[in-house]
């Protein structure tokens, strides 16, 4: 990876009464950063920064933010724009090697997804280890984490070629063995993938397909899921991409590294938001509950969560709702799904906050959570599916931040430090005397 770094100035730091020069960075777009990499050598003193919200952990070249003004950019490129003239496998290759394709790199690359979606047959008996109502997440964990198991001659990292097999790999499989892990919680037997048809079409089709009849895929769902994925692709440094970097500092085989990455996003602050937000929508049960829950929300006092709404990055409109929103409305008029209680509440909810005032002046907009959650119900998708979903849509992301850090000489294992404020030294007393 070629550094884009630029100097911009230095920042003079006066810390234990010795002045120490910090240089100032500027990247491709975004704010400054300052470098603090000599502060405790040349300082004996570390920063404090819970949750990393003001320290930069990589040199990235891959996925940009910008929370106030709404932008997300997939290198460089808006995500409105690869939602609606894009797909998902295009995104991939942008995802990965920092450019769209010509007609034959995408026709090559295409292909080498498409030939990687079969697993190995003993690699199904994993399925058989776990309970029949394990939560999919849980099967996610385990069966992707084991693939190093089955595929041993993609995990040297130092090798850019194993690299780039691992990387189609994980793509490629990854809603294969989502697909398992729903018909295994369901009861239903594996359907195997099919070559000719595209991504989005093959994962529903192992998902909701059975040996009775025949399946035939819904094209507007089909779209819906596409996009979905693409909305998902990257988010730049999040808590799952994090720690998927943290572990691959350490040497670990991508395969790990991802296992990783789903454990970190089953987490409900993280993948697990959409779930919660139809959760909310149930507990509300009623479209003429609404004025109370509102009411209830307004309240300092009480303890009731709007969720769905707002965003901890975007402090405007979250730039994925908008195309979300539209592929929301397309996917209920398909499946017909109007007259759906939840949904109703969902529509008039979304309604209120787009024109309450409340709402309006706290931007606290319907999010990506918000209509996704509704969106992947009406295609069918149990809540327990919708992570699992976020987890395969996410791969391409967390597979393109590994590589990049691999590639990156100047990055190093992972090592945050701590402030220390529990009992200092003290000798050990014998249990007789305490």
């Amino acid at each position: 990876m070629q550094t884009k770094l630029r100097t911009k100035a230095s920042a003079t730091l006066t810390v234990n009464n010795k002045q120490i020069e910090l240089p100032v960075y500027e990247g491709a777009v975004g704010p400054d950063v300052l470098d603090i990499r000599k502060l405790y050598g040349e300082g004996g003193v570390f920063t404090y920064d819970p949750g990393y919200q003001s320290t930069a952990s990589a040199e990235s070249q891959i996925t940009y933010i910008d929370g106030d003004e709404g932008v997300l950019l997939y290198r460089g490129y808006p995500i409105d724009q690869l939602a609606e003239q894009s797909n998902f496998i295009e995104v991939c290759y942008l995802l990965l090697h920092g450019e769209l394709p010509d007609a034959e790199q995408y026709k090559t690359f295409e292909k080498a997804i498409t030939h990687h979606t079969m697993l190995h047959a003993q690699f199904d008996r994993f399925f058989e280890g776990f309970r029949r109502d394990a939560h999919p997440m849980a099967v996610m964990v385990g069966t992707v984490g084991a693939l190093a198991a089955f595929y041993h001659d993609s995990t040297d990292i130092d090798d850019s070629y194993q690299r780039m097999v691992a990387s189609h790999r994980m793509i490629a499989k990854m809603p294969t063995i989502a697909g398992r892990a729903f018909k295994y919680t369901i009861g239903q037997p594996f359907v195997s993938p099919r070559n000719e048809l595209d991504y989005a079409s093959n994962f529903l089709r192992m998902c909701f397909a059975v040996p009775a009849e025949d399946y035939v895929v819904n094209p507007v769902l089909a779209r819906a899921l596409d996009v979905f994925m693409i909305l998902h692709a990257d988010h730049e440094q999040n808590a799952s991409t994090s720690t998927v970097r943290l572990a691959g500092s350490s040497g670990a085989n991508p395969f790990a590294c991802i296992a990783s990455g789903i454990a970190c996003l089953w987490g409900p602050a993280h993948g697990g938001a959409n779930e919660a937000a139809l959760k909310m929508l149930d507990d509300i049960g009623d479209v003429k509950n609404i004025p109370d829950f509102i009411k209830r929300v307004k309240d300092p006092g009480d303890d009731v969560r709007l969720m769905g709404f707002g965003h901890r990055v975007y402090k405007n409109y979250d730039p994925r709702a908008k195309v979300m929103q539209k592929l929301c409305h397309a996917v209920l008029k398909e499946v017909g799904a109007e007259n759906d209680p939840m949904l109703k509440v969902a529509m008039e909810l979304e309604k209120i906050a787009l024109n309450d005032e409340y709402f309006v002046n706290r931007k606290l907009y319907p999010n990506i959570d918000f209509y996704s959650g509704i969106t992947l119900k009406a295609m069918g998708f149990p809540t327990s599916m919708f992570t699992v979903l976020f987890a395969v849509a996410r791969t391409v992301g967390w597979i393109a931040q590994w590589a990049e850090m691999i590639e990156d000489p100047s990055q190093k294992i992972g090592r945050p430090r701590q402030i220390y404020t529990g009992a200092p030294r003290r000798d050990f007393v014998a249990m007789d005397k305490r």
